[in-house]
C-alpha cells in the first residue's frame, strides 16, 4: 500500500480498457477507491468485479465524456459512494489518423468533443468539489503528439493534445495552491487508441508504428507517482515513451 494513495478516491474516465483500466487496477491495488466511467458498461462491471474480488473498492457509472450531464453524474457517483473526490483522471481519448486532405470533418469533431471538451467537462464537474474540499488533483492525459505535431495524418489529433496541455497549464496557474494539476504525455502505449483510425492507409501505418508499444501499466505507475507525492509537491508534467521510440 502507498501511504499517500491508500484511501484516496480516484475518478477515471475511459476506464473500460487500456490506460484507464490499467490505472484503475493499479491504484486499487495500492488502496485507492476507484470510480470508473466509460460507455461500455459490461467492461466496467467486469473490471470492478475483479477489483472487488481482490479486496479493493470500486464503483462504476456509464459515462460518455461528450455529455456534461454524464460526467457530472460520474463525479456525483463518487461523492455519493465515498463522500469525496481526491483525483480526477481525464483519460478518455480518440486518435483518428488521416491526412487533412481527406477532410474527415466528423472525425475532427469527434476528437475535439472527446479529447478537448471531454477534459473540460471533467474539470467543470470536479473543480467545484475540489474547491469546496480545499484539495484535489487533476491528471489529464495528453500525448507526445501534444509536444510535436504528428503529421501527416495526426494534425488534428495533435491539435487536441496541444489543447489539453494548454488547458492543464492554465488550470494549474488558476487554481494551484491546494489543487494539483498533472499532465501525462505518453508515447506508444498498448491500448485501444491505435484502433481509432478509419482511413485504411493511416490505420496500417499506426498498426505498424505501435509494434514498439509498451504496456499500459507504465502509465498507471506514472499516475501513481504523481498522486503519491506530498500535498505540497505538484508533478506538473510527465513524458514517457518506449525507449526505442524516436518521435
Amino acid at each position: 500500500m502507498s501511504r499517500n494513495i491508500e484511501g484516496k478516491v480516484v475518478v477515471i474516465t475511459g476506464a473500460s480498457s487500456g490506460l484507464g483500466e490499467a490505472t484503475a487496477r493499479h491504484l486499487a491495488s495500492l488502496g485507492a477507491s476507484v470510480v470508473l466511467g466509460a460507455r461500455r458498461l459490461d467492461r466496467l462491471e467486469a473490471i470492478a468485479n475483479d477489483i472487488r474480488a481482490a479486496g479493493g473498492n470500486a464503483e462504476i457509472a456509464q459515462t460518455d465524456v461528450t455529455c456534461p450531464k454524464e460526467v457530472n453524474a460520474l463525479v456525483d457517483t463518487a461523492i455519493r459512494r465515498f463522500g469525496r473526490v481526491d483525483v480526477l483522471v481525464n483519460n478518455a481519448g480518440l486518435m483518428a489518423i488521416a491526412p487533412l486532405s481527406e477532410t474527415r470533418v466528423e472525425e475532427w469533431d469527434r476528437m475535439i468533443d472527446i479529447n478537448i471538451k471531454g477534459v473540460l467537462y471533467g474539470i467543470a464537474a470536479a473543480l467545484p468539489v475540489f474547491q469546496k474540499q480545499g484539495s484535489g488533483h487533476f491528471i489529464n492525459i495528453a500525448s507526445v503528439a501534444g509536444l510535436k505535431v504528428f503529421s501527416p495524418g495526426g494534425t488534428v489529433y495533435s491539435g487536441t493534445k496541444f489543447a489539453v496541455r494548454a488547458i492543464s497549464e492554465g488550470l494549474r496557474h488558476e487554481v494551484g495552491g491546494a489543487i494539483r494539476t498533472t499532465t501525462i504525455e505518453p508515447g506508444a502505449i498498448d491500448s485501444e487508441l491505435k484502433h481509432g483510425s478509419a482511413h485504411a492507409q493511416s490505420a496500417a501505418f499506426v498498426k505498424d508504428f505501435y509494434k514498439i508499444a509498451i504496456p499500459a501499466d507504465a502509465i498507471a505507475r506514472a499516475i501513481a507517482y504523481a498522486i503519491e507525492q506530498p500535498a505540497d509537491v505538484d508533478i506538473n508534467e510527465i513524458v514517457l515513451r518506449p525507449t526505442v521510440q524516436e518521435f
